[in-house]
């Protein structure tokens, strides 16, 4: 028996016996940037960049995390929770993330095409009747708005994919277009305030208002990503909080997550900032808030009615978690070692779905803030003519209204949540954020 051991010791230590793999490190561990290709020194350049915003007053403080070959390398806060009390932010305070809902929304519903329960070709109506031979307002004289419109049948049915790439004609109220009164008089909500009823209820108003633009013909960023909330509703046979819940947050540890949060995580919930009227910024008023055709309230992740989950819109979030859902997207669907999503189905999600049409067509990089200029399945993708600051082609990326943002580098390896709260959102202070990142990068 000993010379066996001993001749067993001998080949492993040659080399001729494969040693007992060593435990994977978890995900998201923390690692200097040096151990993945980053410089510490330089990194820290992100605090120059964020310092700078906090002590000009423009915002009161942020949260910024990045990660790099599925390691934590960096995750700080900055200024105030609330410039009110005086409260330092923690890097777990919760923001209101908006928009940057959409991406979480369109994972769920990605898991239910992995299920063979939908299909992206499928069009909307076979499961939401309401949107079977839907009209579309089309413009007199496109040259002369006050010519009025008239109203045709489209085209052709929505799609699944239609919705998740935000071509199927559907608008925001806050956009002013056209069928923004219409929005408004029938009640549909943008989900930026507090919002009695249900999901559901709102969808179905917004089926009987004509779209914007024919199905397919143009990128429109709209209301689409509620409607992909309330089919995950319709097909799940669950409410859009508890399949969040319990297929998402749940198995990727997003501890802090949700519509609506708990009286518990109340103090930690940042304030959010609106301009002061001298160039400076104050936290908003309790009561929804009105310019033009946006409307917005603070209150919506603590609201008295909690009924409402807005998929386009309603989550609040802490930088870790949401760099936490990210990572799973940069590997392929998997964190800590629990699969959500099939590789191929995350490279559908951030590959161009909108073809030869562009996100610049309809909105300019000055006005959304450089967010890609192609779309992919709930994200801006970033393709070579959009590659205008440091970064990746096939970078993607989505922001929310309240001045939050991330981007998912797959070349790079490389995922940055930047968190803060303010309305109009600065997509400069992001892509400075963003920049500092990048030039920190060493091999």
């Amino acid at each position: 028996m000993k010379r066996l051991l001993s001749t067993w010791s001998a080949a492993l230590a040659l080399g001729f016996v494969a040693a007992a793999p060593a435990a994977l490190a978890a995900d998201l561990e923390r690692t200097r940037p040096e151990n993945v290709g980053l410089s510490s020194s330089r990194i820290t350049r992100i605090d120059d960049v964020v310092k700078s915003y906090v002590d000009a007053g423009q915002i009161s403080g942020a949260v910024v995390a990045v990660a790099r070959n599925n390691r934590l390398v960096f995750e700080k806060s900055y200024g105030k929770l609330d410039p009110e009390t005086g409260a330092a932010m923690p890097t777990d305070a919760i923001f209101r993330i908006a928009s940057m809902t959409k991406p979480v929304t369109s994972v769920g519903v990605m898991l239910l095409v992995e299920e063979g329960k939908l299909l992206l070709s499928d069009p909307v109506s076979k499961y939401i009747p309401e949107f079977k031979d839907v009209k579309v307002m089309v413009p007199r004289d496109p040259a002369d708005p006050a010519k009025g419109h008239d109203l045709v049948p489209a085209k052709r049915d929505i799609t699944l994919i239609d919705l998740l790439s935000h071509t199927s004609g559907i608008s925001y109220r806050f956009w002013g277009r056209p069928v923004a009164a219409m929005y408004e008089e029938a009640g549909v909500s943008d989900g930026l305030e507090p919002t009695p009823g249900t999901i559901g209820e709102g969808m179905r108003k917004l089926a009987a208002i004509p779209l914007a633009v024919q199905p397919g013909s143009q990128y429109e960023y709209g209301l689409n990503t509620d409607m992909l909330g309330y089919l995950i509703e319709v097909v799940s046979g669950m409410p859009l909080d508890r399949f969040f819940k319990e297929r998402i947050f749940d198995p990727l540890g997003m501890k802090n997550t949700q519509f609506y949060i708990t009286d518990a995580q109340r103090p930690k919930l940042a304030a959010l900032l609106v301009p002061d009227g001298n160039g400076g910024m104050v936290k908003a008023p309790e009561a929804p808030t009105r310019w033009g055709s946006l409307v917005f309230s603070p209150g919506v992740p603590y609201a008295a009615t909690r009924t409402y989950f807005s998929g386009g819109g309603g989550l609040s979030s802490t930088a870790q978690d949401y760099l936490r859902f990210c990572q799973m997207l940069l590997n392929g669907g998997r964190l800590d070692n629990v699969r959500l999503l099939s590789p191929k189905s995350v490279e559908r999600m951030s590959s161009n779905a909108i073809g030869a049409l562009s996100v610049w067509d309809v909105y300019s990089p000055a006005a959304i803030g450089n967010l890609g200029d192609k779309f992919g399945l709930g994200f801006g993708i970033k393709s070579e003519a959009g590659q205008n600051e440091l970064g990746s082609v096939g970078e993607y990326m989505w922001a929310g209204i309240f001045n939050t943002r991330f981007w998912v580098d797959p070349k790079e390896r490389l995922a940055i949540v930047f968190l803060s709260q303010r309305i109009p959102r600065a997509p400069e202070i992001e892509a400075k954020v963003h920049g500092a990142v990048y030039q920190a990068l060493e091999r």
